[in-house]
């Protein structure tokens, strides 16, 4: 579980995080826009508590709100300009008062304080917290030197060196994100999941920039059996079933996928 901890510390410890994750997320993510983080604050019955969404109206942004939101959670969503404001509106129609959007970047530390922690009077304690990372964080290994293809397990780390050389930079930025994420949250309650190629109808017109370096080295991952997809809807419903079992203190690294492109 997180620790207790005053306003003052977290805010240095959310100001180094974020400044870790704006420069490890390299050019192919937008500045971080592709990393969401859920964060649960422990206020009494939890599906009367507040969850904290950021980038809530990005792809998978929609895919984790519309899913908590059915589930009974209340949201406070972060959005990057008034054009993503607008639509929230859509949202809000079906919301049932449960849902709240700020206008926040991941740069911008005041306006992620005030979606983080409310409006109480109190200071809220972010109590769990899900980081959304990407397999691709995890795949991309240098395995010249061995005639086995790569086990991939929660413990498997993309290499630095070999995403430099073969110029992998989404996956590069993903796993230095990721690995910023570990230093700075490692005591806290912090779980990552990392999905697999994100799928559903629409979604590489609608998200070709993270789809297309998503697949660079493509081939690659194909002959080693490691190219996989994940649903949309899924990945929300994953999302949700971890920062569910974080009560019964889960932790660590989840990889997420639901089909193995063989053929």
């Amino acid at each position: 579980m997180g620790v207790m901890c005053t306003w003052e510390s977290e805010k240095t410890e959310m100001e180094a995080f974020c400044r870790k994750l704006v420069v490890a997320a390299g050019k192919d993510d937008e500045g971080g826009r592709n990393h969401h983080l859920v964060s649960y604050y422990e206020d009494g019955d939890e599906k009367g508590t507040w969850l904290c969404v950021t980038s809530g109206v990005s792809y998978v942004g929609l895919a984790l709100v519309n899913h908590l939101l059915q589930l009974g959670y209340s949201l406070r969503i972060t959005v990057e300009n008034p054009e993503e404001m607008e639509k929230v509106k859509e949202i809000e129609k079906t919301a049932e008062g449960k849902l709240e959007a700020i206008m926040a970047k991941l740069t911008d530390i005041d306006g992620l304080e005030k979606a983080f922690q409310g409006s109480c009077a109190r200071t809220a304690s972010i109590k769990r917290c899900v980081f959304t990372s990407s397999l691709a964080a995890c795949v991309w290994q240098d395995t010249a030197q061995s005639d086995h293809t790569p086990v991939i397990n929660h413990g498997s780390w993309s290499s630095e060196s070999f995403c430099i050389e073969k110029k992998l930079w989404y996956a590069l930025g993903k796993m230095r994100a990721e690995k910023a994420a570990w230093r700075i949250a490692i005591e806290r309650g912090f779980t990552t999941i990392c999905p697999a190629l994100i799928t559903r109808p629409q979604f590489c017109h609608r998200n070709p920039t993270a789809t297309i370096a998503y697949l660079k080295g493509g081939q690659e991952m194909y002959s080693l059996g490691l190219l996989v997809t994940v649903d949309v809807t899924k990945l929300a419903e994953a999302h949700a079933s971890v920062l569910k079992a974080m009560n019964s203190n889960a932790s660590g690294r989840y990889i997420c996928f639901d089909k193995v492109i063989d053929s």
